[in-house]
């Protein structure tokens, strides 16, 4: 994700979170007068995701290119079941790709299912959106990812639908946006609850390590295919935009 595009989606995050998110956590706190209220006060104050503080709903609307992934999988999914049922029906490179990865990770231990999945799909080629696509921005399903690669969320995309798969709960995998202050980047990652902690597949790197390691990852939302999450954080670590 480039930086421009990382900035506009973000900023439009967080007015859809101010204007709808902090609304729905405010009338379940009469206490919370301000963000920084609702900071202090909200049950996971600096212990969710990465560190931070976040609001959750159950509108999807201000997240267009989620909502294009998510009605595309509705008729992707079934080529891809059909396919792990039977491999007469794995008709196209993605579904064979599918079905190898589906195979490779069943029936392992939770931790080597998710390193199987992370370094199967780490395989593919980073390559920018403009490039692919002639747009600074452009989520793909996992079967546009495996025709002709992307960039970071879409590697996300691809791991969470592919464990959704293999049999991983919604509510158990996040599609996370964020900022890398190191490299001053916007990245994706995918966020696994697991194991009793969080556990971060990234594009980066085919290790698998709790999100506590990622001092220099700041989420800005996060999302699965019910809910999405904006984050905050005090004063004292912010994006650093």
């Amino acid at each position: 994700m480039d930086r421009r595009a990382f900035l506009r989606h973000s900023a439009a995050v967080a007015g859809a979170a101010a204007s709808g998110l902090l609304v729905d956590a405010w009338r379940n706190d009469a206490g919370a007068q301000s963000l920084q209220d609702l900071m202090k006060t909200a049950p996971n104050a600096g212990t969710a995701l990465f560190g931070s503080t976040e609001v959750s709903a159950a509108n999807l609307k201000a997240l267009p290119q989620w909502a294009r992934v998510l009605a595309k999988m509705k008729s992707e999914r079934k080529l891809f079941r059909a396919c792990l049922d039977n491999q007469a029906a794995c008709t196209t490179a993605g579904l064979r790709s599918w079905r190898e990865v589906a195979a490779e990770a069943k029936g392992k231990p939770q931790l080597e299912m998710l390193k199987v999945v992370n370094r199967y799909f780490n395989r593919w080629p980073y390559k920018i959106d403009r490039e692919l696509y002639g747009v600074s921005e452009f989520w793909a399903t996992p079967t546009e990812f495996m025709k002709r690669s992307g960039d970071c969320e879409d590697y996300s995309i691809a791991k969470f639908f592919a464990l959704r798969d293999l049999g991983m709960a919604n509510e158990d995998l996040r599609v996370v946006i964020l900022m890398d202050r190191i490299r001053r980047l916007g990245h994706a990652v995918l966020a696994v609850y697991a194991l009793g902690d969080i556990l971060i597949l990234d594009s980066l790197t085919d290790l698998v390590f709790s999100h506590k390691k990622y001092k220099h990852y700041v989420p800005q939302y996060s999302m699965n295919e019910t809910t999405r999450w904006a984050h905050f954080y005090g004063k004292n670590r912010t994006a650093s935009l």
